[in-house]
């Protein structure tokens, strides 16, 4: 497994945690199909089918707590397939156009040795705009450069009143392997999503298009 499919998680993982203020807590449980899981412009499943499920509690304060999971495959042997399993916690809250969230995030992998990693992040958004800033806390991997920056920005509004278009893009800052950066465009319409994603690390690769289903209840 290469360093960079070592730092990744997934998409929906953020789509979960971003919370606004609630006028009473909640809990909602997500389940999501793909033809793909990419995470910051990096496949986690080989390019092969993702399925993902997790559970969110809101709290009327902002607070939230969240479990979430999904098949990976990084393709070097049989050890490098299994599952993603992500716990994190965080607050966040919205007003007057303004949002935040302040998290921190642990990823693990039960089935893969030495893999499981921790960020802290902070998200912040205004109207469409999006911006984020994460940083590792903490890594079991054996890599040269264990502390990275990942700086992302997006942009998202509504095409009319079923769709909705994006755009998005991410850079890792990584001292002693050099930056990797990816961008990518997507579009939704209901429960189904659309998304095309490259990265700089995977020059002699097609752009990669991903076509989801997901589903909140």
């Amino acid at each position: 497994m290469n360093y960079i499919k070592k730092t990744a998680l997934s998409a929906a993982v953020v789509a979960g945690v971003l919370a606004s203020g609630q006028s009473m807590a909640t809990m909602e449980a997500n389940i999501g199909v793909a033809n793909n899981y990419i995470w910051r412009g990096v496949t986690q499943t080989q390019d092969q089918a993702s399925i993902s499920g997790g559970l969110d509690y809101s709290g009327e304060s902002g607070f939230y707590l969240g479990t979430w999971t999904s098949n990976v495959d990084f393709g070097e042997d049989a050890t490098s397939t299994g599952y993603e399993l992500d716990f994190y916690g965080g607050i966040a809250n919205e007003g007057d156009g303004f949002g935040y969230d302040l998290g921190y995030i642990y990823v693990a992998y039960p089935s893969i040795e030495d893999s499981d990693f921790s960020e802290v992040y902070l998200n912040g958004t205004f109207g469409g705009l999006s911006l984020g800033v994460a940083m590792q806390v903490d890594t079991d991997a054996d890599v040269a450069d264990k502390d990275y920056t990942y700086v992302s920005a997006g942009y998202d509004f509504d095409i009319n009143e079923e769709w909705g278009m994006g755009f998005y893009g991410g850079k890792y800052d990584m001292k002693n392997e050099g930056d990797v950066t990816h961008y990518g465009i997507s579009a939704s319409k209901g429960e189904f999503g659309f998304a095309v994603d490259k990265n700089d690390k995977d020059d002699d690769d097609d752009p990669r298009v991903t076509v989801s289903w997901s589903k909140s209840f």
